[in-house]
């Protein structure tokens, strides 16, 4: 699938993406997968933050849709690696503090119930329902290597701006208003490669 991608299809595809499949359910939360993750681009852009944090928050979890395995759900019993699957069709196009963000959202929710007690208090029962498909909170181990990671403070951010990106009936702009930011971004990559 991804392999057919060129710097030119990639955001219409992603927006063919949500335009098909953004109303389905999101892991027994009161809104969509794509009322989710625009949730989360539009609080980080609120926030002020740079453009690759604000598509990393956009993107996240894209794999849920382009995974062969399915969405999440409460009847599951086994994890579904979305944040893997996202990550393998977004890093030929997105720099690596976009695919790592997506590739480790996961991880960093156990990480921070590891290290943030607080954290774990406010997470939906979906969320600590996939949270124990996921392995639980993180070693002191899979912490101190966690924490080696390039992008950790960015992954850290979209983690949260997923917890956030939840909220019943918040008015947010569509995928299409965000495709110039999100081509941008892919443009800026193409040409840091090349240059």
């Amino acid at each position: 699938m991804s392999q057919d991608l060129t710097q030119a299809t990639i955001v219409a595809f992603l927006q063919d993406i949500f335009d098909r499949r953004g109303g389905e359910e999101y892991l027994g939360e009161p809104v969509t997968m794509a009322q989710h993750m625009l949730q989360g681009a539009t609080l980080a852009q609120r926030q002020g933050l740079p453009e690759t944090v604000i598509v990393a928050a956009l993107l996240h979890d894209i794999g849920h849709f382009t995974s062969e395995f399915g969405t999440f759900s409460m009847q599951d019993t086994q994890d579904r690696y979305h944040e893997e699957a996202g990550a393998k069709v977004l890093e030929r196009f997105f720099p690596a503090l976009v695919t790592d963000c997506v590739r480790y959202h996961v991880a960093a929710k156990r990480y921070l119930c590891a290290t943030r007690p607080e954290y774990f208090e406010r997470l939906s029962e979906a969320s600590v329902h996939s949270l124990n498909l996921q392995g639980g909170p993180m070693s002191a181990e899979e912490v101190a290597s966690f924490e080696l990671l390039d992008n950790l403070e960015d992954i850290v951010t979209v983690r949260y701006l997923d917890d956030a990106g939840k909220e019943a009936g918040m008015d947010t702009p569509s995928f299409s208003d965000f495709a110039p930011l999100v081509q941008r971004v892919v443009d800026a990559h193409f040409a840091a490669q090349a240059a």
